[in-house]
């Protein structure tokens, strides 16, 4: 073998490599992408996730609120039908007296 020959099938292969080579790179770079623009998805889905539920956080102390409301609402509706029972007994009072 002569070595143009030698010269010839180096570049051959050379160039062959190197086309190996670019078409690997496109796919590593179309896989880059692909990943990006998932990774870009996930993060506006979480995005969305986080702003529906910020005040998940805060039920806890609604409910204790909510418990608090309770408790007086149930003091005040006690105090109310002592009332109304006083009032109900001066009633029949007064009727009575006539």
């Amino acid at each position: 073998m002569d070595s143009i020959t030698i010269w010839t099938w180096s570049l051959i292969a050379g160039a062959v490599v190197v086309l190996i080579v670019a078409a690997l790179l496109i796919l590593i770079i179309r896989a880059a992408r692909q990943i990006d623009y998932h990774a870009n998805e996930i993060w506006e889905a979480g995005k969305k996730i986080a702003g529906n539920t910020v005040s998940i956080w805060m039920l806890d102390k609604t409910n204790a609120v909510a418990g608090n409301i309770l408790s007086t609402a149930q003091s005040i509706a006690g105090v109310a039908q002592s009332i109304d029972q006083k009032l109900d007994g001066l009633a029949r009072a007064l009727t009575e007296r006539r």
